[in-house]
């Protein structure tokens, strides 16, 4: 594999991140949940808001984060989590906390697959993290910090996960 294969074109197929999903669970800052979902439009990637944010979605900051791309953000709500992993099936699900036992980059992403997020304040709830729906991935950094942004890490993870189609397609494409 050449340094060609492990990056992105300029522009990627634009339905090429409709295969996976991120989903925040009980976001709490307006802010953090309008930068994901300005991400999830500029890589056509699925919203899910799962459970009671802790503000109203078209909260003036909410808006203003996510700017004019909400419009393009395919967001979807689920009042519980049961109903979220009612509506998702059997797909993979991935979790990042800082609990996590691998780094994100050590995980094989696959179509369908779905990051999960916790909110800024406590995270993912050990009920969520332990009920075997998915594993447990960290985004290593220093000893003695609490925790990254929420909506850099969704874009830290997501933007991994998406590399490793874009190299699988290359791979295809090459081959």
């Amino acid at each position: 594999m050449t340094d060609k294969d492990l990056t992105f074109a300029p522009h990627f197929p634009q339905d090429m991140g409709g295969d996976y999903a991120v989903a925040l669970f009980e976001p709490e800052i307006p802010l953090n949940t309008g930068s994901v979902a300005r991400t999830c439009a500029c890589t056509g990637v699925p919203l899910h808001i799962v459970g009671m944010p802790g503000f109203r979605l078209d909260h003036r900051l909410a808006r203003r984060a996510g700017l004019d791309y909400w419009e393009h953000a395919e967001v979807q709500i689920h009042r519980t989590w049961d109903e979220y992993c009612d509506a998702m099936g059997d797909r993979r699900m991935w979790f990042l906390s800082t609990k996590g036992g691998k780094a994100y980059w050590e995980a094989e992403f696959a179509p369908g697959d779905i990051l999960v997020f916790g909110s800024e304040g406590s995270g993912l709830p050990d009920t969520i993290l332990g009920s075997g729906r998915g594993e447990v991935l960290r985004v290593p950094m220093v000893p003695q910090r609490r925790s990254l942004n929420l909506s850099n890490t969704v874009a830290i993870v997501l933007y991994e996960m998406l590399r490793q189609r874009a190299c699988l397609i290359n791979t295809v494409i090459n081959e």
